[in-house]
């Protein structure tokens, strides 16, 4: 059996590492732990939430057949967390699957993430 693997951080792809950090910084409530121009992180517990620089990033596409990760929040108010969010430079994307269990947005640099009451 290999040794077991623990993760450490989830990196999403993105042009503006700084800023991306700050709008999840937002979203979350952890401090931005670490950054440059290059790459930022977010938390300080047993996992981070990270941001890469990519040159040439283009941003996933919603909806689209293409596989592709996303992040789930839970929120204690889910209408009060979207109108905050979009304030913040998120969207709400016309396609919501779900029936209504849950609320998917894009961030400002295009990645779906969704919203349900927790």
């Amino acid at each position: 059996m290999p040794a077991q693997a623990r993760p450490t951080a989830i990196i999403l792809d993105c042009a503006h590492p700084a800023a991306l950090a700050a709008f999840y910084a937002r979203v979350t409530g952890w401090p931005v732990t670490s950054g440059d121009e290059d790459g930022a992180y977010l938390g300080d517990g047993p996992i981070q939430l990270a941001f890469q620089r990519v040159a040439g990033y283009r941003a996933p596409a919603w909806p689209d057949d293409r596989a592709q990760a996303h992040l789930d929040f839970a929120v204690p108010d889910v209408d009060a967390a979207i109108e905050e969010l979009v304030a913040l430079g998120a969207t709400v994307p016309d396609f919501q699957p779900g029936n209504g269990d849950w609320v998917v947005l894009t961030d400002p640099e295009g990645h779906p993430f969704c919203l349900a009451a927790g």
